[in-house]
């Protein structure tokens, strides 16, 4: 347990280090246009290598499998902290994400193996209080490092964690059972997945910026994602064991549910993203303080999260807190949309708190809907293609977001600029950092601010618009009775005839 916490600890900090260190990045190497892609290339990767990571578990082993993954997170953390441009900070931070999939997935299955399913609860409840640490101290760190050292350390801090995540793993996962050596890879559908997701991403990262809509560039890339999706549905069809088990998506609950996570995703990464963007170059904040002043969202998003859940085991009811959940989001991410140049700090928690209220609702319950939702055999599968339409939703979020951001940003400064070609007052947005900002004159620095604010603006109110469509997909979700320990595990007295007869009866229920 102490090398999974530690695992586990490392794969959440890792985004939430990077978050306050980004506007100075993007100013230091130059590619304003590209800084979604910071965040979309490691979800990206992170998205498709989770089932296969999962899959290479059953086959060679969960020790070796977790440890090689932390290796690959650890090399892709190195390699991000010595980029010397955008193309190779997008690329090392798609390594990264190679690693984080398997970290994550690694947790979760090597927990399954060493402990019992009706000890599992309380050490679940260990992994969970990892999340606030992260969430709160994430964003801490990367302000530090990047006021006080340089944003490369926000990468290489990754490593003595790994290290010693490493060394403990080694050794105390040395009697898990070896793979089985059985299990078939489903490659085709991996390479499918992986190239109809890219392309969707491409076009919502370049459509209208770095291309036309009617470009043969997005036409194409249009035409390569519905042929890949296509051949993808087809082959996992087909497969003998589908990297992505179409047959959960038949539940409805399981469609509302696996929607409001693509939603939730599409919110939070959004978030997380683009407020330090606000509250480095408009507000004024430091990096280390713009990590603090994400606190009201992550402690909202925590209490309720912890608060749901407990109300959920008490009463067995669940339906109400999708509803209330994605209120709170449209609502603040509309509050948000409002924001101006003289929006103080107080104002932003505020809105801050509504909207972490908002994804604590929805978090947990989406993921509980899901899995209540699959019978006991497909669990896993549930669980896998849930967290996968949330990253999903994550990683179109922030690339579409991030064009809309860049677009908007880049068409107001120039419409503004006056005298100053177009062309040079976009590069000088591109390698804009919040030190440059406050060496301006009071006229260009206001102008870049109020260019900030309606990318802002875009952002969010768009944000909006897909958290209020999500609230159709919430009213429509039906209550079914969650399953009891009872109806997921046969005591171990019980014979393997009574264990299919319960399995049966709870799937048929």
């Amino acid at each position: 347990m102490s090398g999974l916490v530690i695992a586990m600890l490392l794969a959440m900090l890792d985004n939430m280090i990077v978050a306050p260190a980004l506007p100075t990045i993007v100013g230091d190497l130059g590619g304003l246009n590209h800084l979604a892609w910071v965040t979309t290339g490691y979800i990206l990767a992170s998205t498709v290598a989770t089932p296969i990571w999962g899959k290479l578990g059953d086959l060679l082993g969960r020790r070796i499998t977790f440890i090689a993954s932390i290796s690959v997170f650890l090399a892709g953390s190195v390699l991000c902290g010595l980029s010397q441009d955008m193309g190779q900070l997008i690329g090392f931070r798609a390594l990264q994400g190679l690693g984080a999939g398997g970290l994550m997935v690694g947790v979760m299955a090597v927990m399954a193996e060493i402990v019992p399913p009706r000890e599992r609860g309380k050490y679940q409840g260990v992994m969970m209080a990892v999340m606030p640490v992260a969430m709160i101290g994430g964003p801490l760190v990367g302000g530090f490092i990047t006021d006080n050292l340089s944003w490369r350390w926000a990468f290489y801090v990754n490593l003595p964690l790994g290290v010693a995540a490493l060394a403990v793993c080694w050794f105390t996962l040395a009697k898990l059972p070896r793979g089985t050596g059985r299990v078939r890879i489903d490659w085709t559908g991996s390479a499918l997945l992986t190239t109809w997701i890219t392309a969707l991403v491409l076009i919502t990262s370049w459509g209208g910026t770095e291309y036309e809509w009617a470009s043969a560039q997005i036409i194409g890339l249009a035409v390569v994602t519905v042929l890949a999706f296509v051949a993808f549905v087809i082959v996992e069809r087909r497969a003998a064991e589908p990297i992505m088990p179409l047959s959960v998506f038949r539940n409805r609950n399981f469609t509302l549910a696996g929607t409001l996570s693509f939603v939730v995703g599409f919110a939070m990464f959004g978030g997380m993203t683009f407020l330090p963007q606000f509250q480095q170059f408009v507000q004024g904040a430091s990096a280390t303080n713009s990590g603090l002043l994400l606190m009201p969202m992550m402690i909202a998003m925590m209490v309720t999260s912890l608060a749901g859940g407990a109300l959920i085991s008490k009463t067995g009811h669940y339906r109400t807190l999708p509803i209330v959940g994605t209120i709170l989001m449209a609502a603040g991410l509309a509050l948000f949309a409002t924001m101006g140049t003289d929006t103080i700090r107080t104002t932003t928690a505020l809105y801050m708190v509504v909207l972490g209220a908002g994804m604590g609702c929805l978090m947990q319950t989406t993921m509980l809907i899901a899995q209540n939702s699959a019978p006991i055999r497909d669990v896993g599968a549930a669980t896998g293609a849930a967290t996968f339409l949330r990253n999903m939703g994550g990683s179109l979020g922030v690339s579409l977001l991030g064009s809309l951001y860049a677009h908007t940003l880049t068409h107001s400064i120039t419409a503004d600029a006056g005298s100053v070609p177009a062309d040079e007052a976009t590069s000088s947005a591109a390698r804009m950092t919040p030190e440059l900002l406050r060496s301006l004159p009071d006229a260009a620095r206001h102008l870049f601010q109020q260019a900030v604010t309606d990318g802002i603006g875009t952002v969010f109110t768009w944000a909006a618009v897909v958290a209020a469509a999500g609230l159709l997909f919430a009213l429509a979700i039906r209550h079914v009775p969650l399953r009891g320990f009872a109806d997921t595990k046969a005591p171990a007295a019980e014979d393997a005839a009574t264990d299919r007869a319960e399995a049966e009866t709870v799937a048929a229920i």
